[in-house]
């Protein structure tokens, strides 16, 4: 079996050097979201059982001390709901729907890149693989004779570049999903703790 040089072909197809271009940007930002919600990981049970004893003795400055030095959405979302506790019900809802909507935002953030990742590279490797046939069969034309032997080897090159497009979109699309599963059970979780929020203020 003929050996297959890397190097070389990454001087022939520079669809190969865009999909490494790609695993690297699936990686950087990959690295990125994992430390951004490991960051943001509490305890929300713990945190909303430790707030709800704080303000069911009237400790409001105590509660706005422990919301301010706990990392996370549902913290910021306490802390938004004990410093407008004066409001109405009404308004209050209303600022804790909008934080809700700067968090997700925030949770999102980089995650259409990854999506893009994975979306995308398939066929970055698609045509990288029809340039190559392509070239194969113009050295066909171009040698006269030889039959496959002449473009057996470029086309094996060739398909090098679809396997490489799968091996980059495969892992993004599986971060992506992961990551995207992490939103939405951040975002239930804002959602039912700001009801609880509510009524652990007595706005029912």
């Amino acid at each position: 079996m003929p050996e297959i040089h890397f190097l070389e072909m990454l001087k022939q197809s520079f669809t190969l050097v865009i999909l490494i271009g790609c695993s690297l940007l699936t990686l950087t930002f990959a690295v990125e979201r994992w430390w951004f919600y490991r960051a943001v990981t509490v305890d929300v049970d713990g945190f909303m059982e430790s707030l709800r004893k704080l303000i069911d003795g009237g400790k409001y400055a105590e509660a706005s001390k422990l919301a301010a030095a706990t990392p996370g959405p549902v913290a910021s979302l306490a802390q938004i709901a004990l410093s407008g506790r004066s409001k109405g019900k009404s308004e209050l809802a209303a600022l804790l729907a909008a934080q809700q909507i700067d968090e997700r935002t925030k949770l999102e953030h980089y995650l259409p890149i990854l999506g893009t990742m994975g979306n995308m590279t398939p066929f970055i490797g698609l045509f990288g693989t029809v340039l190559g046939i392509v070239r194969a069969f113009h050295d066909l034309a171009v040698a006269g004779s030889g039959g496959p032997s002449v473009v057996a080897a470029g086309i094996s090159e060739a398909l090098v570049a679809t396997a490489a497009g799968l091996a980059v979109a495969i892992p993004s699309a599986a971060i992506f999903n992961y990551f995207l599963k992490r939103v939405k059970d951040i975002n239930s979780s804002m959602e039912a703790n700001s009801i609880r929020l509510l009524v652990y203020l007595g706005m029912t």
